[in-house]
C-alpha cells in the first residue's frame, strides 16, 4: 500500500513537472516571435543597404523571409491588440471555456479549444523554422550599434512580459490542462508563473535585449538614409511601441494600486485614530 502511494505520488510530480515545463516552453514562443521579427527585419535592411550580398539566405530562411512574416505579423498582431485591450477593459479574451457546461455536444465541441490549438501550432512552426534558418545564416540584431534609453527598455520588457503572461494564461495553459489532464480538467494553481517569468528573464538576458530594438531602429535608419520603408518595417516599429503602451498601462496600473493601498491604509488609521479618541472623550 505505502509503495503505491509513493508510485502515485512521483507520477503526480513528474506531471507537474512535466505540465510546468511545458507551459514555459509555448509561453515562450511570443518573446521568440519577436526575436525572429527583429532578425527578419534586420535582414531585409542588410538586403536593401548593399547592392552586392557575399552570401545569400539559406533555403530555409529565405522559406521564413519571402512567403509567411505576413502571418506571424498578423497573430502576434492579434495577440498584442488583445492584452492591451484586455489591460485597458478586462474583459477580451480569446480564449473562452466551454468544458463547464454538462452538455455532451458542448463537451466534444470547443471552438475556442480548437482556436487555441491552431494558433500555436501555427505559431510554433513558424517561429521553430524562422530562428532556425536565421542561425544558420548567421543572423541577428546586434549589428546596428544602437540602444534605446533604459525607461524604453524597462517599459517594454513588461509590456512583452505582460503579453506573454496573456498568452500563455489564455492561450497557452488550456491547451496543455486539455492535453495533459483531459477535457474538462483544470490545474487551478498558479505555481508555473514563476517558471514562465524566469524562462522569460533569461531569453531577455540572453538575447532579446540586444535584438528586438532592431524592429523600430531599422524604420529610422532607413528613413534617415532616405530609403524605402517597407510595411513589415512599419508593421515591426507598430508592434514595438504598441507592446510599449501595454506596459505602461501596466506601469500606471500598477501605481494606482499602490496609491489607492496608501489611501486605504490612511483610512483605517485616521478611523482607528478618531475611534481611540471617541473612547476618550467617554
Amino acid at each position: 500500500m505505502g509503495c503505491q502511494n509513493w508510485h502515485q505520488k512521483l507520477q503526480q510530480n513528474l506531471t507537474r513537472i512535466f505540465h510546468v515545463l511545458t507551459i514555459t516552453l509555448l509561453s515562450l514562443l511570443l518573446p521568440l516571435s519577436f526575436l525572429l521579427l527583429a532578425r527578419l527585419s534586420c535582414v531585409n535592411y542588410l538586403l536593401a543597404a548593399t547592392t552586392t550580398t557575399t552570401s545569400k539566405p539559406s533555403f530555409l530562411f529565405s522559406i521564413i523571409l519571402y512567403t509567411n512574416p505576413a502571418l506571424l505579423y498578423l497573430l502576434i498582431s492579434i495577440i498584442t491588440i488583445t492584452t492591451l485591450i484586455h489591460g485597458l477593459t478586462g474583459k477580451l479574451t480569446i480564449h473562452k471555456d466551454f468544458s463547464s457546461s454538462n452538455d455532451d455536444l458542448h463537451q466534444n465541441y470547443r471552438p475556442g479549444l480548437y482556436t487555441a490549438w491552431i494558433l500555436i501550432c501555427t505559431l510554433q512552426v513558424c517561429v521553430g523554422l524562422g530562428i532556425e534558418g536565421s542561425i544558420e545564416a548567421g543572423i541577428d540584431g546586434t549589428s546596428f550599434g544602437v540602444e534605446r534609453s533604459l525607461m524604453s527598455r524597462i517599459v517594454f520588457f513588461l509590456g512583452l512580459h505582460e503579453t506573454m503572461m496573456y498568452w500563455s494564461r489564455v492561450v497557452v495553459k488550456p491547451v496543455v490542462d486539455d492535453a495533459i489532464y483531459g477535457a474538462g480538467v483544470k490545474e487551478e494553481k498558479y505555481w508555473w508563473v514563476g517558471r514562465v517569468g524566469i524562462g522569460f528573464g533569461s531569453l531577455w538576458w540572453w538575447r532579446l535585449r540586444d535584438e528586438v530594438e532592431s524592429m523600430v531602429v531599422v524604420p529610422e535608419a532607413k528613413r534617415e538614409l532616405l530609403m524605402e520603408v517597407e510595411v513589415a518595417d512599419f508593421i515591426g516599429w507598430w508592434l514595438y511601441y504598441l507592446v510599449v503602451t501595454v506596459g505602461m498601462v501596466r506601469v500606471v496600473k500598477g501605481l494606482m494600486w499602490v496609491g489607492v493601498v496608501v489611501l486605504c491604509r490612511r483610512f483605517r488609521r485616521n478611523s482607528g485614530d478618531e475611534e481611540q479618541e471617541e473612547d476618550g472623550k467617554v
